[in-house]
């Protein structure tokens, strides 16, 4: 696992480096050509696309959308290629890096991806029209055609970082930012080229000030637009989970149903015996009063009582159990802690039990202790350890219960014993819950069983995040935002994509 780590982070550096430096290298020759076209103005557009850089809407896995591609746009039809590079690369801001949240090379790879992205797109626009000149359709033209660049440069590096960092095809990255999208594209996208268009006829015609009042409406109308993805995005989470929550109880309910059956059925044969026993012991009691032998009907009576009273006690633990909730009113870690308390006194293993606090719901948590229990239960019949372990924690996107033993093990992938279902039935419960089930073991080495349910299954959830679409770019922490809107990521997730 670590050397495929490894191999993952070294294509993650190689990657960024392919980025920062030839961008870094095409800025400098371009201003060492033009010292002049670094002024008064271009500082202040890139001061302005900073300022609307620290606004970013939340996207997917982290993503952050950032809404500067019509001012890219702008700045890269108004100057040549590298002044609009330059603008980017000083007013991709990002918080993180005053935070110190980025490394360098992170923060050099976020920048410059959006950088490069507003290069491709002035020198695609300076290529077909020129602002000063060329007629209204071509400079429409030009403005498209200058989007459809950032667009592709853009969307191409993000995919590429996201697929190696998460480990995703590039087809699987490319469908959860929603990049390929043709409608939406169209309708979004490019309508931001022709407003970086307006924007830099304005600019030219008017006066600076106009750019800042024509970016403010954008700005809220993208938050809203964002906001109300998120708003879709939970409402199918929410279907998703009262989906499984439903099929869970059902499950739950027909498994209930069957424990009742199976409890019945045990009642009936263990009274059978207890009574046959009773019965007998009577006629012995009768016949021994019969013969006048008062010690031995003392004794016989004893023994009726006791065994009266073993039956009753077992009738009664039985009857709790049909009337109440294994979990009881107290919650998952104390009936796990109760239960492998009650199975240790009589079992030669120690119990290890580390259980987070979270709030899950009812079914799940049943679900998670039923399957702990057939997991201790096969552990005792068949594993010989000396140590078991438990463990229920929240990791990432999942809800975990790891079991664990140092027993003698088996071959997972040798068929199992006849009539020995305990790890179907767990397998079971795991998909009837929208989880995974996952069993490593080895003769001799002890076995391990990993159940994750899904985190949204938690009753207390945080907002989802949107997912990228509309006219934005999508950024990973080492890739920066740009002109179609950058997108900034948590920890090392790229900055900008277009969405």
């Amino acid at each position: 696992m670590s050397v495929l780590s490894d191999r993952r982070d070294r294509l993650l550096v190689f990657l960024q480096l392919l980025v920062v430096i030839p961008t870094l290298a095409l800025i400098g020759m371009g201003i060492a050509d033009d010292p002049q076209m670094v002024d008064l103005e271009l500082v202040g557009l890139a001061a302005l696309v900073a300022l609307v850089e620290l606004l970013p809407v939340p996207a997917w896995r982290g993503l952050q959308l950032s809404v500067g591609l019509p001012l890219l746009l702008m700045i890269g039809m108004l100057n040549p290629p590298a002044g609009a590079g330059l603008a980017a690369l000083v007013g991709a801001s990002d918080p993180r890096e005053f935070k110190g949240q980025v490394t360098v090379i992170q923060a050099a790879f976020n920048r410059c991806q959006i950088a490069l992205s507003a290069m491709a797109a002035s020198w695609t626009f300076h290529a077909v029209a020129d602002i000063h000149t060329s007629p209204t359709r071509v400079l429409i033209l030009g403005a498209i055609l200058a989007s459809v660049a950032d667009y592709a440069v853009n969307s191409g590096i993000v995919t590429a970082f996201m697929s190696i960092k998460l480990r995703l095809s590039p087809l699987a990255v490319a469908r959860e930012l929603r990049i390929g999208r043709i409608g939406e594209f169209i309708v979004s996208y490019l309508g931001l080229g022709v407003l970086g268009l307006a924007l830099a006829v304005l600019f030219l015609q008017v006066q600076w000030w106009i750019v800042p009042i024509g970016i403010v409406p954008l700005v809220f109308a993208r938050q809203m637009f964002f906001r109300s993805q998120a708003l879709e995005e939970a409402h199918k989470e929410l279907q998703d989970r009262e989906q499984v929550l439903k099929t869970l109880s059902n499950a739950m309910a027909e498994e209930r149903a069957d424990e009742r059956l199976q409890i019945a059925g045990y009642l009936h044969d263990d009274l059978a015996q207890v009574l046959f026993r009773l019965s007998i012991q009577v006629d012995v009691a009768r016949k021994l009063l019969e013969k006048d032998d008062i010690p031995a009907v003392r004794d016989q009576l004893e023994k009726i009582r006791e065994s009266k009273q073993a039956t009753s006690d077992r009738i009664r633990a039985l009857i709790r159990d049909l009337h109440r909730s294994p979990l009881g009113a107290k919650g998952l870690a104390e009936a796990l802690e109760s239960f492998t308390d009650e199975v240790g006194r009589d079992a030669d293993v120690t119990y290890h039990r580390d259980i987070d606090e979270m709030p899950l719901p009812a079914p799940i948590a049943l679900l998670i202790f039923h399957i702990a229990r057939e997991a201790v239960m096969n552990s005792l019949k068949h594993a010989r350890a000396a140590d078991f372990w438990i463990g229920v924690h929240e990791d990432a996107d999942s809800i975990v219960l790891e079991l664990r033993d140092n027993g003698v093990g088996f071959d997972v992938d040798a068929p199992g014993p006849e009539g020995h279902f305990g790890m179907a039935m767990m397998r079971e419960r795991a998909q009837v819950g929208g989880g995974t089930f996952d069993v490593q073991s080895a003769p001799g080495e002890g076995t391990t069983i990993t159940v994750k349910f899904p985190s949204s299954l938690l009753q207390a959830e945080a907002p989802p995040q949107a997912v990228t679409g509309g006219a934005g770019d999508v950024q990973a922490e080492g890739a920066s935002p740009d002109t179609s809107g950058s997108t900034r990521g948590d920890d090392d997730f790229p900055r900008s994509v277009p969405a």
